[in-house]
């Protein structure tokens, strides 16, 4: 990795700390500032799962070969398709396959040395117990042992400088953030200054936490350095995003406390991990593709009548496109079909839609009391920035009563931490529609977060299907 010093106010610095490079002056700051790891990271997961696979093969082939005479003796056809389930079952449990994994060859070596010891030792009791332990010769679990085990330590050293190269020396970004707090150096990291960024964990302002995201983008790890007095500010802002957020305490590392990460001579608290992990978000990310894209095609004439009706009632534009808070604080353009006058339109979402709104149109009334009018959103979920069920995005300027949201509870910013969704628990409950009081929207805040709390496909299932049932409600104005 580069590393990149800091310059002057026409430059925007950023140092990436533990590098090869010599300091680089007059470089320009591109976000986000590093690619995403989380491809990278499951191709080598992919390459060494392969790997391993085709060393047992081959091993137990070969060990055929030389000790009965044929390689496709059914023995060892036998072995290999039991070898196979049992060692991959046996890799995942002891991390084989982990982050550690591709940092250090050392620990991938004995990783899958002790994985093939595992799988050896179970098909040594699957034998016994099924009374046929007279089918495998003790020499040739022995050499079936040592070839595997030789093979899988030389199959890694090999592809472990591939794996370095795309992965990096730590297979993670890490964004350390100086907000005036102790110093903190963590090598292969980078390293940015709030002062001279102009940053600051401001919960009210969509904006900042917009350009904080920005610089949080692609990162597995965030840690800050600040006053105690910013602390629980840093603390929302991480909450309500899709990453692992750190806030450096130095008493941490002395104290030893649970729930702490401590390395590199300094402590952290952990205060924040994405709701959902790897599998479970591309889990969810297929589950839209099938059931947006599906729909999206059995939905096509209805949504080409709409947009032909919008247009026929005043030659205006078809979509309503608005700005609304997503997953990490990020702003994303919503589309709906548009169900107000032109002239009318409300973009910052201050004022909600009543009864007797004179802004929406004839077909405006009917596309919003059937809940029509959100279908564009499946272009949305198809983009990447919503998803089929989640907390629903609003307005960045929307109010309960008196008070924009995040006045109303801090708790706000945590729903932000996943993608928001077409529909959600709270609209299942019947918890939509205008928040004319502060209660409205604590209501439906508290659904949110308690859909937050154990993600599972099964529920996102269910609540697709209940919401057919409240697709036309008495609060759609």
């Amino acid at each position: 990795m580069t590393t990149l010093e800091q310059d002057r106010p026409i430059v925007v610095p950023v140092t990436l700390h533990g590098g090869g490079q010599p300091p680089a002056a007059n470089r320009q700051l591109k976000l986000p500032l590093a690619p995403s790891l989380e491809k990278r990271r499951l191709q080598a997961y992919l390459l060494l799962l392969l790997l391993d696979g085709a060393v047992i093969t081959v091993s137990l082939l070969l060990v055929g070969l030389l000790y009965i005479g044929r390689a496709d003796d059914p023995q060892a056809l036998q072995q290999i398709n039991l070898y196979l389930p049992l060692y991959w079952g046996a890799a995942l449990i002891t991390r084989t396959y982990s982050i550690q994994s591709l940092t250090s060859l050392r620990f991938s070596q004995a990783r899958s040395i002790l994985a093939i010891v595992i799988t050896l030792t179970l098909t040594i009791f699957v034998a016994f117990f099924t009374k046929s332990s007279e089918q495998f010769s003790r020499v040739s679990i022995l050499a079936n042992l040592l070839m595997i085990a030789g093979g899988l330590t030389w199959a890694r050293a090999v592809v472990h400088p591939l794996i370095r190269q795309g992965c990096g020396p730590t297979a993670e970004n890490v964004l350390v953030i100086d907000d005036g707090g102790t110093l903190v150096r963590v090598p292969h990291a980078w390293h940015i200054d709030t002062r001279e960024h102009r940053l600051r964990p401001d919960r009210s302002d969509p904006h900042m936490l917009d350009r904080l995201g920005m610089f949080m983008t692609n990162m597995d790890r965030v840690i800050v350095s600040c006053p105690p007095e910013r602390r629980k500010d840093w603390a929302m802002v991480f909450k309500g995003s899709n990453i692992c957020g750190e806030i450096v305490e130095p008493e941490v590392q002395e104290m030893g406390v649970l729930g702490a990460r401590r390395g590199h001579g300094f402590g952290s608290l952990v205060v924040s991990v994405g709701p959902l992990g790897l599998r479970a978000r591309a889990l969810k990310r297929a589950m839209d593709l099938v059931i947006v894209g599906g729909a999206t095609i059995a939905l096509a004439p209805l949504l080409l009548v709409v947009a032909l009706m919008i247009w026929l009632e005043d030659r205006g534009p078809v979509f309503f496109l608005q700005q609304r808070q997503g997953r990490n604080n990020r702003l994303f353009w919503i589309y709906k079909f548009r169900s107000m006058r032109v002239e009318k339109l409300d973009a910052a979402g201050t004022r909600s839609a009543s009864r007797d709104d004179d802004r929406i149109t004839r077909i405006g009334r009917f596309i919003r009391k059937t809940s029509v009018d959100e279908l564009p959103q499946l272009l949305n979920v198809l983009r990447g920035d919503m998803s089929i069920v989640g907390p629903r995005p609003h307005a960045i300027g929307s109010l309960a009563g008196q008070k924009r949201f995040w006045e109303v509870d801090q708790r706000y910013l945590l729903r932000h931490s996943l993608k928001p969704g077409l529909t959600g628990l709270a609209q299942i409950r019947g918890l939509r529609g205008a928040t004319d009081s502060e209660a409205d929207l604590t209501s439906r805040l508290q659904a949110d977060l308690e859909y937050l709390d154990g993600w599972t496909a099964v529920r996102d299932l269910r609540i697709i299907f209940a919401t057919f049932a409240v697709l036309v409600h008495d609060r759609a104005f």
